[in-house]
């Protein structure tokens, strides 16, 4: 998100901290005993395996998209981006995304910028496969009930950072049962102060178990105070990702070494039965 300052348009993304008690809702207390009968590194291998496994499944699910960054003054809302969009596929398999509704931002403070878009689409799903996990320094935290699971805790920041590169810096919450990601809260990082200023919001995502197999994020919030040089802007912004559906491709799907069948006559599987994490009520 870019501020506008009068008439001219700086380049910038917020951020500001999320408050405690957002970041905990949910949550029963850390335990940080170390887990029984494994070890950290075997969690992270496990889990790692397992988003590489999602990351390869979530690309062949079409999907929609809805994006809604608002600037508040106290507590009215005094500017507003909103977009819906729907992620499909060509005949190659390469992302086509379809805008369905876009009304005219009425933003006045921000602007939203290229990284906010790269944003939405890669970190705030943020995934942690096998391939990546040596690019982040991934410290076990503990054990912590997360509403009905039980899950294992790691802080995670990237080792060093490259130029044009995007990373997560936070923390992920993984189901002990099945080894995936169900919750990451965090940021993406670097900000940039030189020049125009690049900052980016402290968000939370969850994520809901589709086709009884993989945990797809669905729900991500933030709501932060971005600290710019000349103003601060209050911000809350929602992204919502809904309606998987599997794509009718001859793609395959592999999970655990064998292929998840397709439902039949419809090319794609009814959604899992567990219900979504109730997203906080924004105030």
């Amino acid at each position: 998100m870019r501020p506008r300052l009068s008439r001219i348009l700086l380049s910038l993304v917020v951020l500001a901290l999320c408050a405690p008690a957002f970041a905990q809702r949910g949550e029963g207390p850390l335990d940080s005993a170390q887990p029984k009968n494994i070890t950290p590194d075997e969690i992270i291998r496990r889990f790692a395996a397992k988003e590489k496994e999602f990351k390869e499944a979530r690309e062949n699910y079409t999907y929609t998209q809805s994006v809604t960054v608002q600037t508040l003054e106290g507590d009215t809302v005094d500017g507003e981006f909103h977009q819906v969009v729907d992620i499909t596929y060509d005949d190659k398999g390469r992302r086509v995304e379809n805008v369905t509704f876009a009304p005219q931002p009425t933003l006045q403070r921000i602007a939203m910028s290229p990284e906010d878009f790269q944003d939405i689409e890669r970190l705030m799903p943020f995934v942690l496969t096998t391939e990546e996990i040596p690019d982040y320094n991934i410290t076990y935290a503990g054990q912590q009930q997360e509403d009905e699971l039980g899950t294992y805790v790691f802080d995670i920041s990237p080792k060093q950072m490259e130029k044009n590169r995007r990373y997560f810096q936070g923390r992920i919450w993984v189901d002990n049962q099945d080894f995936q990601i169900v919750k990451t809260y965090g940021k993406s990082v670097p900000d940039i102060h030189k020049g125009n200023e690049n900052l980016f919001p402290k968000f939370e995502t969850y994520r809901e178990e589709v086709d009884g197999h993989y945990w797809f994020p669905t729900y991500t919030m933030a709501d932060d105070v971005l600290h710019f040089k000349d103003q601060d802007v209050h911000i809350r912004e929602t992204v919502r990702y809904e309606n998987y559906k599997r794509f009718g491709s001859k793609t395959r799907i592999i999970y655990e070494g064998k292929e998840v069948p397709k439902a039949p006559g419809t090319g794609t599987q009814p959604q899992g039965q567990q219900p979504p994490p109730t997203p906080p009520t924004p105030k």
